[in-house]
């Protein structure tokens, strides 16, 4: 009997899902069916390139249904719920699709009508979100009329998608204006409501020196509760403010609407409970899910969703086999971090180790990890040809292991 796999997004994780799962099994094994609200494929991590004129918008944006191999069914619609008892997903269109296996990839949504006054007066005028492509080319217009003043890089709350992106986007900030030669004429503030600009420990003190050095102020536990984008101010919820002549914001995020009309799917924010070894959900044993759509604690990030996949595929395998799943995913996520002037870091970490110091892949490297590099910054500018060429179609990426590895880094103290 045929089995059917339905997969709730068309993004990263669920367009490599479907190619590995497509290779795997024949279609008279298999059927295949992927959902999503639109053929817009986005290469998120480009989107911090565009404000700065080192990227347009038409080059990361490519259809979805192109993205998938032959043999995957595509279905461009909204999804209303899902049914869990009875394996159904409904759609807007009034399409029912029926599962033996469901894998939830719809990531993760931004929210900004959930901070108050953020969407009101000032929106889209000098507050901005480079987090969506319509955002981030406002921005890169805005930039053409900034000369200077007070710009605020604000995290709203977490978790966000790719944690590291506001801190590239004020180191981008920084070159960026140094190079109008308006820098000296422009504060730049990095607020975020962590306690330190990340969530890791070690790699917080070594970007939080790099700030230093760049003289970009870091305001922490900066619990955004109002923006007043008329008036150019950030209230957080203890009555703090922060001045602002251009505000570049992160909103809050969440999971998919749908989620929230799937009883038992997500939970109170909208991501999906999952066990965080298995990437099987916590709610039913035939659903899964992976990328930022999860509860995990780990990034939402594209290595993440990377990582996840490889090993998911296996499971999905063995679950449609009845044999048990393997607990093998480990919280393996990397970054690279742009610092600008052409350099990058490189971070490597999982649920239980925190980015060291070293070199990637291999004890040879060559890429060296928690120091600036060129070859860092090659490296991400080299990931969007990979991205779209062998993650997405499921291929694995040679020398990278899913599973972290400890060859070629060196562990080091973590306390302060």
């Amino acid at each position: 009997m045929v089995k059917r796999i339905v997969i709730l997004g068309g993004g990263t994780g669920g367009t490599l899902m479907a190619n590995r799962l497509r290779k795997t099994y024949g279609q008279s094994e298999v059927e295949i069916a992927v959902v999503d609200r639109d053929d817009r494929h986005v290469y998120q991590p480009g989107l911090l390139f565009v404000p700065f004129g080192l990227a347009d918008v038409d080059e990361i944006i490519r259809p979805r249904r192109r993205q998938l191999a032959n043999g995957i069914a595509f279905h461009e619609t909204e999804i209303d719920h899902v049914s869990l008892a009875d394996d159904l997903v409904h759609l807007a269109d009034g399409t029912v699709l029926p599962y033996d296996v469901l894998i939830v990839a719809s990531g993760a949504r931004l929210a900004p009508e959930e901070t108050e006054g953020l969407t009101g007066p000032g929106w889209n005028e000098r507050v901005f979100t480079f987090y969506t492509p319509e955002g981030a080319a406002a921005l890169a217009e805005a930039f053409t009329w900034f000369e200077g003043g007070r710009l605020v890089v604000n995290i709203v709350d977490m978790p966000i998608k790719c944690p590291v992106a506001p801190i590239e986007f004020a180191f981008l900030a920084d070159w960026h204006l140094r190079e109008r030669g308006i820098r000296d004429r422009t504060e730049i503030v990095l607020a975020t409501p962590l306690d330190g600009c990340f969530t890791k420990p070690i790699a917080s003190r070594h970007l939080t020196h790099l700030l230093e050095e760049k003289r970009i102020g870091l305001e922490v536990d900066f619990a955004t509760g109002e923006v007043e984008g008329d008036r150019g101010r950030l209230i957080s919820y203890d009555g703090r403010e922060i001045a602002f002549d251009l505000l570049v914001t992160v909103p809050v995020h969440s999971g998919a609407e749908y989620v929230g009309r799937s009883p038992g799917l997500g939970d109170d924010l909208g991501f999906v409970p999952t066990s965080p070894h298995t990437l099987q959900s916590l709610a039913r044993p035939n659903v899964f899910a992976l990328g930022d759509a999860t509860n995990l604690p780990t990034s939402k990030a594209g290595s993440v969703t990377h990582f996840e996949g490889e090993l998911l595929a296996q499971n999905i395998h063995r679950f449609l086999a009845g044999e048990p799943l393997a607990e093998s995913y480990d919280g393996h996520a990397n970054c690279f971090i742009e610092t600008g002037f052409g350099k990058a870091l490189l971070i490597d970490f999982n649920y239980e180790t925190e980015p060291l110091p070293g070199r990637f892949p291999t004890a040879l490297g060559p890429m060296p990890l928690l120091r600036e590099s060129r070859l860092n910054h090659l490296g991400k500018l080299m990931f969007q040809w990979m991205y779209w060429h062998m993650l997405l179609p499921g291929r694995d990426l040679p020398g990278i292991s899913p599973e972290m590895r400890m060859q070629g880094k060196k562990p080091v103290e973590t306390h302060a």
